[in-house]
C-alpha cells in the first residue's frame, strides 16, 4: 500500500471507533508504557490529542508523568515552516485549539529539541520495523532529526504493525517503540 492508502485506511479505522473504546484502549496503552525501561528519564515530549482525528488520548500519560515528576514538553506547530516550537507544560501553561484541532500552548519556556529523552509520537499506522504513516507534513520526521542521539521515539496506535513494510525514504526517522492496547513492539532498541 501507498502511503496515502494506508493514511485512507487508518483514518477510517479510528473514525469506527466508538469514544468507549478509544478511552478503553487508550487506558490500556497508558498501561503498557509503563513496563518500558523509560522511568529513569527527565524530559518527556508528549503530544495532546487531536480529538478531531479520534486520537490516543494522552491524558493518561499525562497523569503517569505528573505522578513521576517528570518534565513534560508540548510543542505548537508553524504550518508554513512544518516546524514545531516546544514549550515546557507547568500549571500555568495556557492552551489553545488551532485551527486544525491541535492544544497548544500559547507561550511559556521554550526547551529546544536536542533536550528530549523521550519522545511519544503520534501516527495513524507503522510496520514491523519501526516504520510509520503520519499526517503527511513532516513535522515529526523534522522535529526528530533535531533531537539528540538515543532519544526513545514510542509511537502509539490503537492498531497492530502492517505486515508489509510501509514505504520510507532517508527523511523518515524509524520508531525504536509502538505501543498498542495488545502489546509493545521493539524495534532493534
Amino acid at each position: 500500500m501507498t502511503k496515502k492508502e494506508l493514511r485512507q485506511k487508518y483514518k477510517y479505522l479510528r473514525q469506527e471507533l466508538s469514544i468507549e473504546e478509544i478511552e478503553h484502549m487508550s487506558l490500556a496503552i497508558a498501561n503498557r508504557l509503563l513496563t518500558l525501561d523509560i522511568w529513569d528519564n527527565i524530559y518527556f515530549h508528549l503530544f495532546l490529542t487531536m480529538e478531531n482525528q479520534k486520537e490516543v488520548h494522552t491524558d493518561v500519560i499525562l497523569s503517569i508523568l505528573a505522578g513521576k515528576d517528570k518534565e513534560v514538553i508540548v510543542s505548537r506547530s508553524d504550518f508554513t515552516s512544518c516546524m514545531m516550537v516546544h514549550y515546557l507544560l507547568t500549571d500555568n501553561t495556557k492552551l489553545v485549539l488551532s485551527e486544525y484541532g491541535i492544544p497548544e500552548p500559547v507561550e511559556g519556556i521554550e526547551v529546544p529539541s536536542n533536550k528530549m529523552d523521550v519522545v511519544f509520537v503520534p501516527l495513524l499506522g507503522f510496520d514491523v520495523q519501526g516504520h510509520r504513516v503520519g499526517y503527511g507534513k513532516g513535522f515529526y520526521d523534522r522535529f526528530l532529526a533535531e533531537c539528540k542521539p538515543g532519544v526513545i521515539k514510542i509511537g502509539l496506535s490503537f492498531f497492530e504493525a502492517e505486515p508489509d513494510t510501509i514505504p520510507h525514504n532517508d527523511t523518515d526517522v524509524a520508531l525504536d517503540y509502538c505501543v498498542t492496547p495488545q502489546r509493545v513492539y521493539s524495534f532493534g532498541v
